[in-house]
């Protein structure tokens, strides 16, 4: 291994419904990485098995003692970690805080950072307190299933209603309900995936998704994607399975595609992130404090760890932006030395 080169782990896998997807984004962030500036290797994680893929195609285990692994008869440390794990534990802060005990620099916010963002309802509260608009919603936990009656969520509520694991992604859980008797088996089937069920009010509008990342020296909001669907959502059929159309940069007016910018750099500022995230959010119909319309931007979820294949949406914002993915994941690396 060539010392002059700084030795990147992309840590993907998992533990969640999404560990397959999380495969694929490693696949795409070893393409984009700089490979005569970094040395560069996957690290595949999957409940007590972690494993490093060497070059010819063979594995050999991580020593979880300091996140080094023996080749060629010599041990060999990391000196960054890029993760790109989708759900637990590199998306809610159990990973990081491993990173840190250990003082390894990596790609994601930190502890906090990812165990807030994880968490959709706790998220919403804590934005809505900065005066971002989400959605109404209610909390359901396992065991506590009869803390709010069918009645008494759809009066709130409203119908139709996204029943959605409260700690989740790629929409595995997620049911658009129509009426209240579809409530509890997507109540049910919500709780596979996560103890804590978000049952959220449905907005009406154009749905977008959009990347921002900073360093020391700069500031980078990029376009942002218009997902169009047939689908009932924006599911995983939509997300992985070609079922959508994404147009980026969106079809938005310029004045909102400002506004969105500017308010994803501030979410980004209120949390303070660290590395690639994006933000999705519901672009409605809404009033100013004059009464005049305006275009509603309404906050449905931040992914601290997005989907990094060929195909993924920060790939395709960082390319309508006129960047090359090498350029923006050095950026993300440096910044930490």
């Amino acid at each position: 291994m060539k010392q002059d080169k700084r030795v990147i782990a992309i840590v993907c896998g998992g533990d969640s419904s999404e560990h397959d997807v999380s495969l694929r984004s490693a696949q795409g962030l070893f393409s984009f990485f700089d490979k005569e500036r970094y040395e560069v290797f996957i690290v595949d994680i999957k409940g007590d098995s972690w494993h490093v893929h060497l070059p010819d195609a063979t594995t050999t285990p991580i020593d979880k003692n300091d996140f080094s692994f023996t080749w060629q008869g010599e041990k060999q440390r990391f000196d960054y970690a890029y993760i790109t794990i989708h759900g637990t534990p590199g998306e809610n802060g159990l990973l990081q805080g491993y990173f840190d005990l250990i003082r390894l620099p990596y790609s994601t916010s930190n502890v906090l950072v990812e165990a807030l963002t994880f968490d959709k309802f706790v998220l919403n509260q804590y934005l809505r307190a900065y005066g971002v608009s989400v959605a109404d919603s209610l909390l359901i936990r396992k065991g506590y299933e009869e803390v709010a009656s069918d009645d008494e969520i759809e009066e709130r509520i409203g119908m139709p209603c996204f029943v959605k694991p409260a700690a989740d992604g790629s929409s595995f859980g997620v049911t658009k309900v129509k009426n209240k008797d579809q409530l509890a088996p997507a109540i049910r089937k919500a709780m596979l995936e996560s103890s804590d069920v978000m049952v959220e009010q449905y907005l009406e509008g154009t749905e977008i998704s959009i990347g921002c990342y900073k360093t020391k020296t700069k500031s980078v909001v990029l376009p942002a994607t218009e997902v169009v669907t047939e689908n009932e959502f924006f599911d995983y059929d939509a997300k992985y399975n070609g079922q959508v159309k994404e147009i980026t940069p969106a079809r938005l007016h310029p004045e909102t595609a400002d506004r969105v910018a500017r308010l994803t750099s501030h979410i980004y500022d209120i949390l303070h992130c660290n590395g690639i995230i994006r933000i999705d959010y519901i672009i409605g119909k809404g009033k100013d404090k004059d009464g005049k319309e305006i275009d509603k931007i309404n906050l449905l979820e931040i992914n601290t760890t997005p989907g990094m294949t060929l195909t993924s949406f920060i790939p395709q914002q960082v390319k309508a932006a006129g960047l090359k993915m090498s350029d923006v994941l050095t950026d993300i690396v440096e910044n930490q030395f």
